[in-house]
């Protein structure tokens, strides 16, 4: 443990890279004197910050994209997440508090993007990084509001309304022949507006057979009716890569392709619909210079229909409820072909009273398979001692359900496994907030989740296949902290540590490829400033020890000027050349820099 302990004292003096902003309510007193921060995710109809009975967390994408070289970036800001990228700008799992990267479900706009076939493409979103407002997390299970895969946490991915016209371009050239390009372009006409965005990267690779090339575009229309809001999403994803070591000792390629296409439709106040269609694609070659060797095809396709309504049963209390449907299928040369349907109904009870006071109970039943059901209850409450400390706690149950590869790959190194049951976790947490002074707030969170029948891929030896199957028992314990500061007006800083332990039954004395592989301690600090004059600076240093690896950490730096027409930016990752991995034997790039310009040709309203 000392080299760790070197490193978390290394981000002590460093401090940290952003603050959280705390948000105004009237349910909150302390929030009054902190600007406003609304949150969707992980509960049932948006709600201030400081309101949120659960541990969420808001970061804050359109007013600082300069800072940020993809949404990984993002992500890093918040040390309950981690992530495991075979490269950056290409794959990576996510994954919350010591949960498997199939645990994480992955949102855009409340609509689950999570990949039929393997949850190695959860993290394919299909949207560009210009086209986004924010993103946030929520911290631990999230199965009654969106059912399966949300055992660990939630990733929301909120798309951008631009407030008028605007038009802006962006190029920028670095490290390891990276090329990007990227634009956005908003149209607003009475009650119609519509944007484009399209975003283009491209690397020659660090090493050998370790290229990339991304391309992504989407289309989005938001349309004002007495009806209400109609507001369509057409997005897609084009990504082929070097895939060298990724999943074995070979010099692997791989190319994935998603489409995304969402309706969401207010039919009145208190009503809303939402209908979606994502569909996937994915072609690897296990030798890159004699495909004939090996090749898998995937093809999955996912539609999700939702109807939702809320009743107000009191001035200050209401009732949400409605009901979902999901149907995929694959088709696929090593998976076979296969479809399956489910459909949940749920209900949410919601109380705020006394300006004080919060408490959410409900429950999600959901069908899948030949009448099989799972049921995912969770209450979650708060309450406001005094003026600035606020308590909240909250219990729940989550799920997933295998996905194809989980149930049906094959080859001489990885099995399958058909009769693999669902996944199940109940988590139990409590936490304080307290603002400290106008300027000043900790949080803390502890936490526990046990799980049951948890999948993963395992072997007794290493000349055995890694096999399929489920863990009867595994659980988790963990804390979260966070101390932000507001400097001055233009200047944050932040804290953040979380610390895992994780343990299974006794029985359990095999290999294991994927569950054991968690942060037990992850360290975020970061220092950001976004001046009136236009200079936006932020610098993240991150320090994470892994079970089984030796600690690391990343000093990162991004720089932007954004007064006029004309803005430059500087991303520079990874300063100390520091030699890690995130995944086995999946080396990461060293010291990288990214030079760019944007063009602000129509700039967007204050």
């Amino acid at each position: 443990m000392k080299p760790f302990c070197i490193v978390i004292t290394t981000v002590l003096l460093a401090l940290p890279v952003r603050a959280q902003d705390t948000p105004a309510s009237k349910e909150a007193p302390a929030a009054k004197e902190h600007r406003e921060t609304i949150v969707v995710t992980g509960t049932p109809e948006p709600v201030p910050l400081s309101a949120a009975d659960r541990s969420v967390t808001s970061y804050d994408v359109s007013p600082r994209v300069l800072l940020f070289g993809s949404f990984a970036d993002v992500l890093r800001l918040d040390s309950s997440v981690d992530l495991q990228q075979r490269a950056p700008g290409v794959q990576g799992d996510i994954s919350i508090r010591g949960a498997s990267y199939g645990q994480t479900l992955v949102l855009v706009n409340g609509v689950r993007v999570n990949d039929a076939q393997s949850a190695h493409h959860n993290f394919d979103i299909p949207v560009p990084l210009d086209a986004i407002s924010q993103m946030e997390v929520l911290r631990g299970s999230g199965s009654t509001m969106y059912g399966s895969d949300a055992i660990g946490g939630v990733v929301n991915v909120i798309t951008r309304v631009a407030p008028g016209p605007e038009l802006r371009f962006r190029s920028a050239f670095g490290s390891f022949g990276t090329n990007v390009q990227s634009g956005f372009l908003s149209i607003p006409t009475g009650p119609v507006a519509q944007q484009f965005s399209f975003e283009r990267e491209l690397s020659t690779g660090f090493r050998d057979d370790r290229d990339y090339r991304n391309l992504a575009a989407s289309y989005e229309a938001q349309l004002h009716s007495s009806l209400g809001t109609t507001r369509v999403l057409l997005s897609a994803l084009d990504r082929p890569f070097g895939a060298d070591q990724f999943y074995g000792n070979y010099n692997s390629w791989e190319r994935t392709k998603t489409w995304f296409s969402a309706l969401h439709q207010d039919l009145g106040a208190a009503t809303d619909f939402t209908f979606s269609y994502r569909r996937h694609t994915d072609l690897y070659v296990l030798l890159r210079n004699n495909p004939a060797y090996y090749t898998n095809r995937h093809e999955d396709d996912t539609w999700y229909a939702a109807l939702r309504r809320k009743s107000d049963l009191t001035h200050s209390s209401s009732l949400h409820y409605g009901a979902e449907g999901i149907s995929d299928a694959v088709e696929s040369t090593n998976l076979g072909d296969h479809h399956r349907r489910r459909a949940a109904l749920y209900a949410d009870f919601d109380i705020r009273a006394l300006k004080r006071f919060s408490f959410s109970a409900g429950a999600r039943e959901e069908i899948y398979g030949s009448g099989q059901t799972v049921f995912a209850p969770t209450a979650s409450g708060s309450f406001w001692v005094n003026g600035k400390v606020k308590l909240r706690a909250s219990a729940s149950r989550a799920f997933r359900l295998p996905n194809y590869t989980d149930l049906y790959y094959h080859d001489p190194a990885n099995i399958g496994n058909p009769f693999l049951k669902p996944e199940q976790a109940v988590t139990y947490e409590g936490g304080l907030d307290f603002f400290l002074s106008r300027r000043l707030r900790f949080a803390g969170t502890v936490f526990e989740r046990r799980d049951r029948n948890d999948i993963d891929y395992v072997r007794s030896s290493l000349d055995s296949p890694w096999r399929a199957m489920n863990f009867q028992q595994l659980s988790f314990r963990g804390v979260e902290f966070a101390l932000q500061a507001r400097i001055t007006s233009s200047q944050q800083v932040e804290l953040q540590f979380t610390g895992l332990h994780g343990s299974a039954s006794a029985a359990t004395v095999i290999q294991s490829k994927y569950l054991f592989s968690y942060p037990s301690e992850d360290a975020v600090a970061t220092w950001q400033i976004i001046s009136s004059h236009g200079w936006l600076a932020r610098t993240r240093l991150g320090a994470l020890n892994r079970v089984g690896r030796d600690p690391y950490a990343l000093w990162d730096i991004d720089l932007a000027w954004t007064s006029h027409r004309i803005r430059p930016y500087l991303q520079l990752s990874n300063l100390t050349n520091t030699s890690y991995q995130e995944i086995a034997n999946v080396a990461m790039p060293g010291r990288s820099a990214l030079v760019g310009i944007e063009l602000c040709l129509i700039c967007k309203s204050k």
